[in-house]
């Protein structure tokens, strides 16, 4: 019979409170932004890039890119190599003989749709706050307004955009301005 010291379960609440505790002080020492920046950052089927803008980009610009697979269609065709060999009775001595094909053809053609989006040192804990409440505000977001950009956020982002032509849980520029949270640049839109 083994015997389980009574301090087991209080040594491990010391430990998880002593965890708990340093990693509270690793993130209160962290900027904001790079919380923000970093969940952001953490999804697949968001794409960020400063490096290597579109051609034509403006400089200090930063866009998002959001591609979409191509749809490919497997076809199956049936070729008669030889046809079925049939009596004048009308019965059939030799079944015909076939032969399967099959081939993939692109129904949709693969795309990749660059956007200009809001620069990361602007998605601030405030700036996804004021994005969190102006999509509540339209009936896209059910969550709590906490200035982070969570799953919940995307997905709010994703389905205020489609109707827009924008299937993208990558917040782009067009859309802060038409919820109104970053200005018209006068200079760049005449």
């Amino acid at each position: 019979m083994q015997h389980i010291s009574s301090d087991f379960p209080r040594f491990a609440a010391i430990r998880r409170a002593s965890g708990l505790a340093a990693l509270c002080f690793l993130a209160a020492c962290s900027d904001p932004f790079e919380v923000v920046s970093k969940a952001a950052f953490e999804q697949t089927d968001l794409v960020y890039t400063q490096s290597t803008p579109p051609p034509g980009a403006a400089e200090g610009s930063c866009w998002g890119k959001h591609v979409t697979p191509a749809k490919v269609e497997t076809v199956t065709h049936q070729i008669q190599l030889q046809p079925a060999e049939v009596r004048t009775d009308g019965t059939v001595s030799a079944p015909g003989v076939f032969k399967t094909e099959t081939s993939q053809m692109i129904v949709k053609e693969r795309r990749e749709l660059w956007f200009e989006t809001p620069c990361a040192p602007m998605l601030t804990p405030e700036f996804v706050s004021t994005l969190q409440r102006a999509l509540k505000a339209r009936g896209h977001y059910r969550g709590a307004v906490s200035g982070y950009i969570d799953a919940r956020t995307r997905a709010s982002i994703r389905k205020y955009q489609a109707p827009q032509g924008l299937d993208s849980a990558i917040l782009s520029l067009a859309a802060a301005r038409k919820l109104g949270l970053v200005a018209y640049d006068l200079d760049r839109s005449g």
